[in-house]
C-alpha cells in the first residue's frame, strides 16, 4: 500500500517532500500516510526520506567528483551547510571526510 509513497521519494529524491505533498500526489490524507508508512517502514516518512537522501550522497560522493555543495542540491539540499549537517549526522563524518576515507579504502 505504501508502494507509490517509496517510488515518489525514489524517483525524485530532491523534491522537497512534506507528507502533505506526498499523500496529495498519491491522493490519501497525510494521516494515513504518516501512519501506514511508519507501520510498514518503521520510519517516519521524512526520517526514512533523510536516510534515502544520505544513502545516495554517499554513493555519489564515493562514485563522482561532484563538490559537496552539488552533491547535496542533487540529493534536496539547496543549502550546502544544512547538507553537510545532515550527512554528518547520518554517517558520523562530514561529506568531504567520508569521500577521502572511502578512496583511501579502494
Amino acid at each position: 500500500m505504501i508502494g507509490p509513497v517509496l517510488d515518489l521519494m525514489h524517483g525524485r529524491p530532491a523534491e522537497p517532500w512534506t507528507v502533505g505533498a506526498l499523500a496529495d500526489r498519491v491522493g490519501w490524507s497525510r494521516a494515513t500516510v504518516a501512519r501506514r508508512f511508519t507501520e510498514l517502514v518503521g520510519l517516519p516518512p521524512m526520517a526514512y526520506l533523510t536516510r534515502w537522501r544520505m544513502m545516495l550522497a554517499a554513493d555519489l560522493l564515493c562514485r563522482t567528483t561532484r563538490s559537496g555543495a552539488q552533491v547535496g542540491r542533487e540529493v534536496g539540499y539547496d543549502n550546502a551547510f544544512a547538507f553537510s549537517t545532515a550527512f554528518k549526522r547520518q554517517h558520523g563524518v562530514a561529506p568531504q571526510s567520508f569521500r577521502a576515507r572511502d578512496s583511501r579504502n579502494r
